[in-house]
């Protein structure tokens, strides 16, 4: 069974640690820990992202960070989904949501894009509102106007305290996805 894990961020150094590359910033938590006994695994630049077949419990996990840049996300997604053939409910997105408070963690199989340009790439590439997506709340803590500036902008040193432990969070949700599904992931975590 393969599944395609798909953290959403912007691929050069500048947007590095930024609130909008939370997904990025997820998979190389995910990655880092994975290694933490047994360095084995590293993301290597392929086709339209940065990428990392890991193994878990005998299943393949894709890992994949679009190089296409958060606008045109769906353009890697569905390379991908078509390259490996694994179908769209294998799929898990991570995204950043400024409607969520910060550090809170939400499950969805479907919905709106919500006025993220990743998300609505995605879902027009696709065709389809229905997909996994595991949605990151960085806050929307800025003044009216000013939204490209606070999700492009980096985190303080208070708010990774409240972020760090939280990507671990998101180890055990992508786990959970691959081991037992949506439905049940979403009924462990959503809410907590």
């Amino acid at each position: 069974m393969k599944y395609l894990i798909v953290g959403l961020g912007n691929p050069t150094a500048e947007y590095a640690e930024t609130r909008h590359n939370i997904g990025y910033m997820v998979l190389d938590n995910f990655v880092r820990n994975l290694n933490a006994n047994n360095p084995q695994y590293k993301f290597s630049l392929e086709r339209h992202a940065f990428v990392c077949e890991v193994r878990l419990k005998g299943r393949t996990l894709l890992l994949i960070k679009p190089t296409t840049y958060m606008n045109l996300s769906g353009k890697a997604v569905n390379y991908w989904l078509t390259k490996e053939k694994i179908p769209i409910e294998n799929m898990l997105v991570i995204v950043d949501d400024i409607a969520l408070d910060l550090g809170t963690l939400r499950l969805r199989m479907t919905g709106s894009d919500g006025g993220h340009n990743g998300l609505l790439n995605i879902i027009e590439t696709l065709g389809t509102t229905k997909f996994n997506r595991l949605r990151f709340g960085i806050g929307s803590n800025f003044p009216k106007g000013r939204q490209i500036d606070y999700v492009l902008g980096h985190f303080s040193n208070d708010e990774l305290s409240i972020i760090s432990p939280k990507l671990d969070v998101c180890d055990d949700i992508i786990k959970s996805f691959v081991a037992i599904g949506m439905d049940r992931t979403m009924n462990l975590f959503n809410g907590k």
